[in-house]
Protein backbone atom coordinates (compact mmCIF):
# COMPACT_ATOMS: atom_id res chain seq x y z
CA UNK A 1 0.00 0.00 0.00
CA UNK A 2 1.21 3.70 -1.01
CA UNK A 3 1.71 6.29 1.76
CA UNK A 4 -1.01 7.81 -0.74
CA UNK A 5 -2.81 5.02 -0.61
CA UNK A 6 -2.94 5.43 3.64
CA UNK A 7 -3.83 8.63 3.02
CA UNK A 8 -7.04 7.64 1.39
CA UNK A 9 -8.07 5.02 3.41
CA UNK A 10 -7.80 7.48 6.61
CA UNK A 11 -9.24 10.24 5.06
CA UNK A 12 -12.36 7.56 4.27
CA UNK A 13 -12.37 6.03 7.43
CA UNK A 14 -12.55 10.05 8.93
CA UNK A 15 -15.37 10.97 7.60
CA UNK A 16 -17.53 7.28 7.52
CA UNK A 17 -16.68 8.23 11.57
CA UNK A 18 -17.77 11.30 11.64
CA UNK A 19 -20.76 10.42 9.65
CA UNK A 20 -21.92 7.76 12.02
CA UNK A 21 -20.99 9.79 15.12
CA UNK A 22 -23.29 12.31 14.21
CA UNK A 23 -26.01 9.48 13.00
CA UNK A 24 -25.86 8.34 16.93
CA UNK A 25 -25.61 11.45 18.67
CA UNK A 26 -28.64 12.98 17.26
CA UNK A 27 -30.87 9.75 17.25
CA UNK A 28 -29.78 8.35 20.89
CA UNK A 29 -27.06 10.58 22.65
CA UNK A 30 -26.60 8.43 25.54
CA UNK A 31 -25.99 5.28 23.73
CA UNK A 32 -24.02 7.62 21.30
CA UNK A 33 -21.58 8.25 24.23
CA UNK A 34 -21.37 4.75 25.45
CA UNK A 35 -20.64 3.07 22.14
CA UNK A 36 -18.07 5.57 20.71
CA UNK A 37 -16.73 6.69 24.50
CA UNK A 38 -16.75 10.56 23.94
CA UNK A 39 -17.61 13.50 26.26
CA UNK A 40 -20.53 15.28 26.01
CA UNK A 41 -18.55 18.52 24.67
CA UNK A 42 -17.16 16.29 21.84
CA UNK A 43 -20.77 14.88 20.99
CA UNK A 44 -22.09 18.55 21.08
CA UNK A 45 -19.25 19.60 18.49
CA UNK A 46 -19.97 16.60 16.13
CA UNK A 47 -23.76 16.96 16.18
CA UNK A 48 -23.25 20.56 15.39
CA UNK A 49 -21.28 19.87 12.31
CA UNK A 50 -22.35 21.02 8.66
CA UNK A 51 -21.31 18.43 6.42
CA UNK A 52 -18.88 21.24 4.93
CA UNK A 53 -17.70 21.59 8.12
CA UNK A 54 -17.09 17.21 8.24
CA UNK A 55 -15.93 16.92 5.18
CA UNK A 56 -12.96 19.51 5.90
CA UNK A 57 -12.42 17.50 9.10
CA UNK A 58 -12.58 14.34 7.63
CA UNK A 59 -10.16 15.50 4.61
CA UNK A 60 -6.92 15.54 7.25
CA UNK A 61 -4.21 13.31 7.33
CA UNK A 62 -5.01 11.87 11.30
CA UNK A 63 -7.40 9.35 12.46
CA UNK A 64 -9.92 10.80 14.17
CA UNK A 65 -11.22 7.81 15.97
CA UNK A 66 -9.04 5.44 18.00
CA UNK A 67 -9.26 1.79 19.75
CA UNK A 68 -10.60 1.98 22.91
CA UNK A 69 -9.68 -1.76 23.38
CA UNK A 70 -6.27 -1.23 25.26
CA UNK A 71 -5.83 -4.27 27.64
CA UNK A 72 -5.14 -7.98 27.02
CA UNK A 73 -8.00 -8.84 29.29
CA UNK A 74 -10.60 -7.19 26.55
CA UNK A 75 -8.78 -8.27 23.60
CA UNK A 76 -8.91 -12.03 24.99
CA UNK A 77 -12.56 -11.66 25.51
CA UNK A 78 -13.26 -10.06 22.42
CA UNK A 79 -11.31 -12.49 20.27
CA UNK A 80 -11.80 -15.43 22.90
CA UNK A 81 -7.80 -16.33 22.33
CA UNK A 82 -7.44 -17.33 26.00
CA UNK A 83 -5.79 -20.53 27.10
CA UNK A 84 -8.81 -21.76 28.61
CA UNK A 85 -11.53 -21.04 26.00
CA UNK A 86 -14.93 -20.19 26.52
CA UNK A 87 -17.15 -22.31 23.97
CA UNK A 88 -20.50 -19.65 24.47
CA UNK A 89 -19.43 -16.29 22.22
CA UNK A 90 -22.09 -14.08 23.46
CA UNK A 91 -20.75 -14.81 27.25
CA UNK A 92 -17.37 -13.57 26.50
CA UNK A 93 -18.74 -10.59 24.58
CA UNK A 94 -20.92 -9.51 27.28
CA UNK A 95 -17.89 -9.86 29.43
CA UNK A 96 -15.96 -7.12 27.14
CA UNK A 97 -18.77 -5.10 26.97
CA UNK A 98 -19.25 -4.99 30.70
CA UNK A 99 -16.15 -4.21 31.34
CA UNK A 100 -15.53 -1.33 29.08
CA UNK A 101 -18.77 0.18 30.24
CA UNK A 102 -17.26 -0.26 33.69
CA UNK A 103 -14.06 1.43 32.24
CA UNK A 104 -16.24 4.08 30.27
CA UNK A 105 -17.96 5.28 33.31
CA UNK A 106 -14.51 5.63 35.09
CA UNK A 107 -13.84 7.68 32.49
CA UNK A 108 -16.34 10.15 32.71
CA UNK A 109 -16.67 10.78 36.17
CA UNK A 110 -15.15 14.04 37.60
Amino acid sequence: MTNEQILSEIREANLTYLMLAQNLIRSDRAEALFRLGMSEESADLIANLSPAQILKIASGNMLLCRFRVDDDIVWNLLTNHTTRKVDNDATTRLHASILMAGRFSEAMQP
